[in-house]
């Protein structure tokens, strides 16, 4: 498997974990909504990757990298470095340890997808 496919199915795992967690927090329903909207919308530019890879990954490099922002940002909320004011956005079931590992595990996820999904230079020959 090349590393564009991997990077998609990565991204795929991040999605459903992400949607699985915005869907059991307790945060306020809109935010809920939009969080499973940008969920669905990244998903969909993964299927489309997959689908043809050859094509433009920019968008979904793009979901990506914004999807690292947002988990380093909530390490960063969690961990008291700065105060967003989500922090009930970024805690998982209550419980502030679980809380950090879910954002490191998908921080790290996150950027390993962009780094697979980078367009690389063709070599030499």
């Amino acid at each position: 498997m090349d590393k564009t496919r991997v990077g998609c199915w990565s991204v795929i795992a991040l999605v459903v974990a992400q949607t699985l967690a915005t869907l059991l927090s307790g945060g306020l329903a809109e935010l809920r909504i939009v969080g499973v909207a940008f969920n669905a919308a990244a998903a969909f530019s993964a299927y489309l990757v997959l689908r043809r890879p050859d094509r433009n990954r920019w968008p979904l490099v793009a979901w990506t990298a914004g999807f690292f922002g947002w988990h380093v940002t909530g390490l960063l909320t969690l961990a008291g470095v700065v105060t967003t004011g989500l922090d009930a956005v970024f805690t998982v079931g209550n419980d502030l340890r679980l809380s950090l590992l879910y954002q490191v595990v998908l921080t790290t996820l996150a950027g390993f997808a962009v780094h697979l999904l980078l367009p690389r230079p063709d070599k030499a020959r």
